[in-house]
């Protein structure tokens, strides 16, 4: 049976071992190899005088074996010490063998600055790798020896010479911290201290220099990732519901982020502006009724808040409106700022820096998630490599704690596992499949009927709203009433494909959160796309003599604010209610789920209607920033008062990078096309905007290059450049390829890593194989060389029996 040994390998000193430099503990290499060459010696050493490895406790290898499992390979003594000699059995070092390592060191180091040697001293006195023993017990008998001779050579080095050696032992820091006080003596004892002494001081004073701009950094960078919104509740939300849930949270965080940076240009260069030169009112405004806050109009129409309230002229400058809707005629002496040209520029100026910020942080998303291309291992993983040594408060310790429990209760599901187990060990029957299929195709049938069907009563209700007559300021109520239709449809519709998706059974959990995102995904867009079709197909010519960019600003801030109440109704009484429903009625006590693709989804279509109204409510960024901050602090209560974690949760990585990609190219791209469209296509209102008058939005553009043009020779330069480069579509064409061309690129490189990966660990289970594989060999050869030697010693004794006696 096999037993746990205990190895005492006594190595002699050679001529090498005085000579060379021993490899420093953070050097693997070094290690590896030159333990591996010590332990050889000591094998052949040990196999030429017939020495054997004897147990150091024959009942617990004993007890080992008897919990083995069945089949585990019995390998002979022989056997046993050439495993010794590998190099992952000869890694670990006792305390010992550390302090006797680095008192050689410290004597090398004091010979080569011309330090009294220890030539004198008896060969007993030098520690060596003789007492060098493999395993941490008591048997060290001369450690306090070697930890004096260490002292004495510590204390002969210089202060730099003895921190550096200090801090390259592998050691505590207690046990650092006691040989650097017991080196340290008294000035009158030390030799060299008054040739030494303004040396010493400056290193001190350095070193207390570095040591406090180090603290100092370490604070700073403490501070700043101290004032990080919201870093102890996403790590409780991460320790109590894992990574998954926390996704949600990290990307409304993202989303956050993605309206601060919207909003900083628009506030600088088109709302500051204007608030700074206010233009003439009109007429005497209505008074502020509080109904404002849910429509957007009555007071609120005549602010910086829409389109309407902006000039169209040089700010700064006296000039009254032209009665025929044209231009102001700009003067020779006034402040430089066309406010059309900067409303358009501001406008395109940030969609491009949110759309590069957006395929960065796609890029980025994919690199983390795609590039390492397995999953198995995980629990491994979890198990061993989770925990993070450099936490030292007890609340984090805590928090990390249940991180790593939540992962394990997540990742952990028996029934799950035999089922897929089931599912790929035997196929399903030719019935199953086509019970499964028909399934499908019924359940996809019924959840685009319904698509289909909430798209149709939108487009009615809208048709019926075009067709009456402009509602009174008394009747601004009325107003919601769209909104409230587009926001039940979209809160009541996923409710119904969640349960039908039930009735689908998939095997694979990420699979059914795509088809949920999918399906949601689908719903949102359509109604999207009729509203967009009405606002600018319908809307643009029944308000031909109004403004109607204030109407379409009013309408994506009204839905804004009315999907946020809603889901506030939908957060607080539904998973409340259920909560509460499951508790006393059913008298169970499983609360319900965190529906992850429904609440994502609602941020996304929140974030769409921000887009879409950034040409016309310039002041929307702020609105949805508000509501994140207030949904943030609403979903955190529910979900620590009456949500659990998802029962099949996925990975956190891919979910973010479904979040971006979702945001990018459904989201992003469709708002982008309909604000070009808006820009390019669609006449201005005459009465209102910094855009009255013109055909399109584009045209301020090109009326600014012509003045360009005439301005003289030294921005003459500028025509050239809109001339050849913005109004040129073969550049577009050009960069459209480009970037198609690096989207494709970067993917086949992804591709070929996570080939490279897989090649890689099909590698290492190959040489796991092969060590087996050799080691089987290396004990069958040792077996038959037991099995001839006995055969010999038995032919040997027959022969004796069989010789006669003298």
């Amino acid at each position: 049976m096999a037993q746990l040994l205990a190895f005492d390998l006594n190595v002699p000193e050679t001529l090498e071992d005085q000579g060379s430099q021993e490899p420093s503990p953070y050097d693997e290499s070094d290690v590896h190899d030159s333990f591996h060459r010590i332990i050889q010696e000591q094998t052949q050493w040990a196999a030429a005088q017939a020495l054997e490895l004897q147990p150091r406790e024959p009942g617990a290898g004993t007890q080992a074996a008897s919990g083995s499992a069945k089949g585990a390979p019995v390998h002979s003594s022989a056997t046993l010490r050439i495993l010794a000699s590998m190099p992952s059995r000869t890694i670990g070092r006792s305390r010992g063998a550390i302090i006797s390592q680095y008192y050689s060191r410290t004597v090398r180091l004091r010979r080569r600055t011309g330090r009294p040697q220890l030539g004198g001293s008896g060969r007993s006195a030098r520690p060596s790798l003789r007492l060098y023993d493999l395993e941490l017990d008591s048997a060290t008998l001369q450690e306090e020896e070697r930890q004096m001779l260490l002292v004495r050579e510590l204390q002969s080095l210089t202060v730099t010479q003895r921190d550096h050696m200090l801090q390259g032992m592998p050691l505590s820091l207690a046990e650092k911290r006691c040989l650097r006080e017991k080196s340290q003596t008294p000035r009158g004892k030390r030799r060299g201290w008054r040739g030494h002494r303004g040396l010493r001081c400056w290193s001190w004073l350095w070193d207390t220099c570095v040591l406090a701009l180090h603290n100092l950094g370490l604070r700073l960078l403490w501070g700043l990732h101290a004032l990080r919104p919201w870093r102890y509740a996403l790590k409780r939300i991460g320790g109590q519901f894992g990574s998954s849930v926390l996704s949600y949270f990290l990307f409304l965080k993202t989303l956050l982020a993605f309206n601060a940076l919207l909003l900083l240009p628009l506030l600088a260069f088109i709302v500051g502006v204007q608030a700074a030169f206010p233009p003439a009112p009109p007429g005497p405004g209505p008074a502020f009724t509080g109904l404002e806050l849910l429509t957007g109009g009555g007071s609120f129409s005549h602010t910086v808040m829409y389109y309407g309230y902006y000039r169209n002229a040089t700010l700064n400058q006296p000039c009254a409106p032209p009665l025929d809707g044209s231009q102001c005629t700009p003067e020779a002496h006034g402040l430089p700022y066309n406010m059309p040209l900067a409303y358009l520029f501001t406008v395109g100026m940030v969609f491009f820096i949110t759309c590069i910020t957006l395929v960065y942080s796609m890029s980025r998303s994919f690199g983390e998630s795609y590039r390492v291309g397995s999953t198995l291992g995980v629990h491994a993983i979890t198990v061993f490599c989770s925990w993070d040594y450099k936490v030292t408060q007890k609340w984090a310790s805590r928090l990390q704690h249940d991180n790593i429990r939540t992962q394990l209760k997540a990742h952990w599901h028996p029934q799950e596992l035999l089922a897929e187990w089931q599912l790929r060990q035997g196929p399903r029957s030719t019935c199953g499949r086509l019970r499964q299929v028909a399934v499908l195709v019924l359940v996809w049938l019924l959840c685009l009927g319904t698509t289909l069907g909430c798209a149709v009563a939108v487009y009615a209700f809208s048709e019926l709203l075009t067709q009456q007559s402009p509602v009174s300021a008394e009747r601004e109520g009325a107003l919601l009433a769209l909104p409230l239709v587009v926001c039940l449809l979209n809160l009541g519709a996923p409710y119904l494909f969640r349960g039908l998706a039930a009735l689908e059974r998939h095997d694979s959990p990420g699979l059914e959160v795509y088809v949920a995102i999918c399906r949601n995904l689908i719903l949102k867009m359509v109604i999207l796309g009729i509203l967009c079709y009405h606002w600018l197909g319908r809307r643009v010519g029944a308000l031909k003599d109004q403004c109607w960019e204030n109407f379409v600003g009013q309408e994506l801030y009204r839905l804004t604010v009315v999907d946020f109440l809603l889901t506030l109704l939908d957060t607080l009484f539904g998973e409340l209610l259920w909560r509460l429903i499951s508790e006393k009625k059913f008298k169970r006590r499983g609360k319900p789920e965190f529906d992850i693709a429904r609440n994502v989804l609602d941020l996304i279509y929140g974030q769409t209607l921000t887009w879409l109204g950034v040409l016309f409510s310039p002041l929307l960024p702020a609105v949805q920033s508000v509501k994140l901050l207030l949904l943030f602090y609403v979903k955190k209560t529910s979900l620590l008062a009456n949500c659990r974690a998802p029962r099949r949760p996925w990975l956190a990585s891919r979910m973010s990078t479904v979040f971006v990609s979702l945001l990018c190219f459904p989201s992003f791209l469709g708002a982008a096309i309909f604000l070009c469209y808006a820009i390019w296509q669609v006449k201005p209102s005459s009465t209102c905007g910094p855009f009255r008058g013109l055909d399109t939005m584009y045209e301020a553009g090109k009326l600014w290059v012509r003045r360009l043009e005439k301005a003289g020779p030294r921005v003459s330069w500028l025509p050239w450049v809109h001339q050849h480069l913005v109004e040129n579509t073969f550049l577009t064409y050009l960069a459209s390829a480009l970037l198609l061309a690096v989207i494709y690129l970067n993917i086949q490189v992804v591709k070929g890593q996570r080939k490279v990966i897989c090649l890689l660990k099909e590698q290492i289970s190959n040489e796991g194989e092969d060590k087996i594989f050799l080691i089987n060999k290396l004990h069958s050869v040792y077996e038959r060389k037991e099995r001839s030697r006995g055969f010999q010693h038995f032919s040997a004794a027959t022969a004796d029996t069989h010789t006669p006696g003298l």
